[in-house]
């Protein structure tokens, strides 16, 4: 498998996390405005919690997410141009011509994870398994 292939498969998973961490955020509380239970999954719920809460530390810590390091080395070897910065950085500036301080980031990052550790302390996971979850499980 090539270099540039394998850049891609990152760049893709990579982009589905963000889409899980963001869209994931916007369907729990579309779920909690609608009533929807499976938006109080635990599964679901933690691993949206440990998502966002590896992207805040990750940010605090001043280090760029593993799979942006990865595919950037992954492009380098390929022969094409990694990012200069982040991940998100570098689509906000391609996309959105956007351009910040990494403060404004931390900032950002910071305040979304506030919201989503608020959902979940307000509109809490489900204490324990469904009885689909027991019967399939």
């Amino acid at each position: 498998m090539s270099y540039g292939l394998l850049a891609d498969i990152i760049g893709v998973f990579h982009a589905l996390f963000v889409v899980f961490v963001v869209g994931g955020q916007g369907l729990i509380l579309a779920g909690w405005a609608a009533g929807w239970t499976w938006t109080r999954g635990r599964t679901f719920r933690h691993l949206h919690l440990i998502a966002i809460g590896f992207v805040v530390l990750q940010q605090w810590l001043g280090r760029l997410c593993p799979l942006t390091v990865w595919e950037t080395g992954l492009r380098h070897r390929a022969g094409a141009d990694g990012y200069e910065g982040g991940f998100i950085e570098y689509w906000l500036q391609a996309l959105l011509y956007y351009s910040a301080p990494s403060w404004v980031f931390t900032l950002v990052y910071t305040l979304f994870g506030a919201v989503v550790v608020a959902s979940f302390l307000l509109y809490p996971p489900d204490k324990k398994p469904s009885a689909d979850t027991e019967r399939n499980g």
